[in-house]
């Protein structure tokens, strides 16, 4: 029930924000919040630590951008072409990777994504360096205009809302928890006669497709796609989302996300701010410092919030919990009639 309504109270809360909040960046930081919980679904439940996911939500990007300006098709159809190809791809790369564990797994996604970001560094169709500029809009459904900001703005919230649905189902399907118990003991799971690599191939697939369906998103939402999004600093930036929200919880890349994201975009802001206040001028170049910020907030989270912050929250909550359970009279009287 508590979650429930903490869902409602988060929906209502998004319906509102761009009467205040700029639409385009919270289209932005819904964006990356679906990404960042396709990647989760991989490393928090399943214990893949990909590092080729950028090739994923970079190249959706550019499957996207092709069919919507070069090929002339509509909005849907642009998504669709670049979440299935999304799907492809990570059904090429999750089958030559896959067979291998730890961090030869995760160095064979690196060297594959590494292989499109070059395809695409070099490709005419990308832009090369200067990246494909002036991809249209549309309409959806060739009635609602998503030039305007917040028409796409619902439209990016209804695709993020239906994406995080998604990986909750899977999660809590026999399916998911299949996947948990791959992550917590694999030789076991075997032994029960599950197919594991198949499993972790479907759960691959799957990731890609909602990273796909992220990156192409948001390069309709910008209007361009970057050769940023398929190096492997994006990989990076999506790994840092999820381990400072929370590995393997259902909000934890939510807030990932959010913290990082906003951090890029408003830390100048946050700067200026703070230097008015304290009237301490070194505050004004806290924009320029983005990436010493994050490291620091990684640090802090490592140290302090080993879970990340909404695990180790819970983690906490559990505990408060249990002591008070542990505390409570009718405990103590249990208690009392056992030692009896």
């Amino acid at each position: 029930m508590n979650k429930k309504i903490g869902y409602s109270i988060a929906l209502i809360a998004l319906l509102a924000a761009p009467v205040v909040i700029y639409p385009v960046l919270l289209m932005k930081l819904l964006c990356f919040v679906l990404f960042a919980c396709a990647f989760n679904l991989l490393i928090g439940f399943t214990g893949l630590l990909s590092f080729g996911h950028a090739a994923l939500f970079g190249g959706a990007g550019y499957v996207t951008g092709y069919v919507l300006r070069d090929m002339g098709y509509p909005f849907e159809i642009g998504v669709i072409a670049g979440t299935l190809g999304a799907a492809v791809l990570g059904f090429a790369m999750g089958t030559l990777a896959i067979r291998r564990k730890g961090i030869y797994f995760t160095m064979i996604t690196l060297a594959l994504a590494q292989m499109l970001y070059y395809y695409c560094l070099q490709a005419r169709f990308t832009g090369g360096e200067d990246g494909m500029q002036d991809v249209p809009r549309g309409w959806l459904l060739g009635m609602f205009d998503l030039a305007n900001d917040m028409t796409m703005y619902y439209v990016v919230l209804v695709i993020t809302v239906a994406g995080y649905v998604a990986v909750l189902r899977i999660v809590q399907s026999p399916f998911g928890h299949v996947l948990r118990a791959i992550k917590e003991n694999e030789p076991r799971a075997i032994s029960l006669g599950y197919d594991v690599d198949r499993y972790k191939l479907l759960a691959f697939v799957l990731s890609a497709a909602l990273a796909g369906l992220a990156g192409a998103t948001k390069t309709v939402v910008l209007g361009f796609e970057t050769l940023g999004d398929v190096h492997w600093t994006m990989s990076g930036l999506v790994i840092l989302m999820t381990l400072v929200g929370g590995l393997g919880t259902l909000t934890g890349p939510v807030v990932g996300a959010l913290v990082i994201i906003l951090l890029e975009n408003r830390l100048s802001d946050l700067g200026d701010w703070l230097a008015n206040l304290t009237q301490i001028e070194w505050f004004r170049d806290l924009g320029e410092s983005v990436t010493i910020v994050t490291g620091l907030i990684f640090i802090v989270c490592v140290l302090l919030f080993r879970k990340g912050i909404v695990g180790e929250l819970a983690s906490r909550s559990h505990l408060r919990r249990k002591r008070r359970a542990a505390n409570s009279p009718q405990a103590m009287l249990d208690a009392a009639g056992e030692s009896s």
